[in-house]
């Protein structure tokens, strides 16, 4: 019986692939963005007080009330930002299920979703289920610029929504105020709604600063702001992100939320409104500590070959490696997890042509987001295997 699916353009993510054949290989596994540590013990402490109390229903289909609320004063607090913890905060299972819902909420059949490439995977994979039609703008390197009049011939009558991911996966490009002003024009005189995927927003690095373009004249009402406390508290198996917008617009996403998932884990949300109560010499510490390790990751990089611009928020590094083998960066990024035992992941599985991507990109993306030790050991490898495997015959 043959099954005709929206589906049949996608497979398992790259992201599985590559920490599958980490495994496989015992590679020290650089390539999924996620921590080989905990966040902090009261966070853990705080969710397995609320399973032995009473919070093991189901929460509010939009999220328990004292997390929207901590998390409107957050935004507030840091941005200048208001909103009703009532009807324009929502609790998702994740980032990824709030830009779902979002798109859905927006989109159907033949609208069409505007992004820059390279991108997040979720977002083409969103966008098809909605049956709407992605549609992308190139960032260009080393810098990740882009030309705003090429955004600009993208829109037609048809474009619905402008996805904005700042701090940016896998570049690490953090939009500066210039480029977001340039965004927002655009998005009121072609009556764009502007999804952000600010997931990244606590792990930017001095000198730059994160900005939502939710802030700007004209864009609060027309912004659904996405984020996670995932990356931000290192608990990223716990699924905990949620979204900011104007009451129409949280009206829209929470329908497909409802249907779906209905609500996130009801304890787990107790333990983030710990994390949320946590003081800033918390957010200090961790800028700090992903500092040391971007630097450190950078430096082993550089050490060996690689040509990496220092990125300006979250925790991945993207580089350049034509001067160790000039092969596609799907079989670079094979032949580094199987024969030197450090997995990273292709950048042009990042991009709606991932084929034609291959031909012209010699770029691969790393994440830092690991013990220093598990960084110093990825060090190891690349001096002592890296040359070994350049030597085998045909691969100089």
């Amino acid at each position: 019986m043959m099954l005709v699916s929206r589906w049949q353009a996608f497979s398992s993510s790259i992201f599985s692939k590559m920490s599958q054949l980490a495994a496989a290989h015992q590679a020290v596994n650089l390539a999924q963005g996620f921590p080989d540590f905990d966040g902090p013990a009261v966070i853990k402490e705080a969710a397995i007080a609320a399973i032995r109390g009473s919070f093991n229903q189901y929460a509010p289909s939009t999220g328990l009330g004292e997390l929207r609320r901590q998390l409107a004063a957050r935004q507030a607090e840091q941005y200048g930002l208001q909103y009703d913890a009532a009807s324009e905060v929502t609790v998702f299972s994740g980032a990824t299920e709030a830009i779902f819902c979002s798109i859905m909420g927006l989109c159907g059949p033949g609208d069409e979703v505007l992004t820059f490439e390279p991108f997040f995977d979720c977002y083409p994979a969103a966008t098809a289920m909605a049956g709407a039609v992605l549609k992308t703008v190139p960032l260009r390197g080393p810098d990740w610029s882009f030309e705003l009049d090429d955004l600009k011939a993208a829109v037609t009558d048809r474009t619905r929504i402008l996805i904005l991911n700042s701090p940016h996966n896998p570049t690490g490009k953090v939009f500066s105020r210039s480029d977001l002003l340039s965004l927002a024009q655009l998005a009121q005189e072609k009556n764009l709604v502007v999804i952000t995927d600010e997931v990244y927003e606590e792990l930017i690095f001095t000198p730059a600063r994160h900005l939502p373009i939710a802030r700007l004249e004209g864009m609060r009402d027309r912004t659904i702001t996405i984020s996670s406390t995932a990356k931000t508290f290192s608990m990223t198996g716990w699924k905990v992100g949620f979204a900011f917008a104007d009451r129409k617009l949280s009206e829209l996403i929470r329908i497909p939320h409802q249907y779906t998932v209905f609500c996130s884990a009801t304890p787990l949300q107790a333990g983030m409104v710990a994390a949320l109560k946590l003081g800033q010499e918390y957010y200090v510490d961790f800028r700090e500590q992903y500092t040391r390790r971007r630097d450190k990751l950078l430096a082993i990089l550089r050490q060996h070959g690689f040509t990496c611009k220092a990125p300006e928020g979250t925790y991945f590094i993207t580089a350049d490696y034509r001067q160790i083998r000039d092969v596609p960066d799907m079989e670079f990024a094979a032949w580094m997890t199987e024969k030197v035992g450090v997995a990273c992941l292709p950048v042009s599985t990042f991009y709606a042509d991932a084929a034609a991507a291959q031909e012209s990109l010699r770029l691969v993306r790393f994440a830092f987001c690991k013990e220093i030790g598990t960084l110093e050991e990825a060090g190891r490898r690349l001096a002592e295997r890296l040359p070994q495997a350049l030597a085998e015959p045909g691969k100089a």
